[in-house]
């Protein structure tokens, strides 16, 4: 309504002027003054005032007027509908984002589950590795203590038999009579009995 008005109000500029212009060339080039002060042509300025302003209106409010509010409509709708459009983008964009924080959610606590399994099964493995040697350690040290005390054995063994001969040679030497190797065996091993806890202490 406000650029109707403006419309009309430039509509009647114009024509006011265009009248004037007219009515200055129609004028009569001996009379002195101005011709639109010449009150005989009042009447007539006023009639094709009145048609001029008349036809713009006529033009205005039919054929131009209709055009820009239809080029307006035109506009507002696609305006509304890039809106619409906009809203619906917006609303898609924050469907996908909840979408990809709720799957990066889901990823971060799986890949947390998965690593405190790992660590489970890391742990658990090297208990079990652990024990594994331990065992075989163990296994080892009582295999090796047993061939020790094998040796152990075979070595008092073999110093018994070299001391009931040592014992057998010095008796003979010292006293002139030769014991028997039961004898010399019977004085070795009580010997070693009282020498075992004295090496022991």
């Amino acid at each position: 309504m406000k650029n109707q008005f403006k419309i009309l109000k430039c509509m009647s500029v114009v024509s006011t002027i265009t009248l004037v212009s007219h009515s200055a060339f129609a004028a009569d080039a001996g009379k002195p003054g101005l011709p639109q002060l010449d009150v005989t042509t009042w009447p007539s300025q006023i009639f094709w005032l009145i048609v001029l302003f008349a036809i713009g209106y006529v033009i205005m409010s039919r054929i131009v007027t209709p055009r820009i509010g239809t080029v307006l409509e035109e506009r507002r709708k696609r305006l509304d509908d890039d809106l619409a459009k906009a809203r619906e983008s917006s609303e898609d964009a924050a469907k996908i984002r909840a979408g990809y924080e709720e799957t990066l959610e889901t990823a971060r606590a799986e890949a947390a589950a998965y690593a405190k399994d790992a660590a489970v099964k890391a742990t658990q493995s090297a208990e079990a590795a652990n024990a594994k040697l331990s065992k075989k350690l163990a296994t080892k040290a009582q295999a090796a203590e047993a061939k020790l005390a094998k040796a152990r054995s075979e070595a008092m063994e073999s110093l018994n038999a070299v001391a009931v001969d040592a014992a057998i040679a010095a008796t003979q030497h010292l006293t002139g009579i030769k014991a028997t190797k039961a004898q010399a065996e019977k004085t070795v091993k009580s010997l070693a009995k009282t020498m075992t806890p004295q090496e022991s202490n």
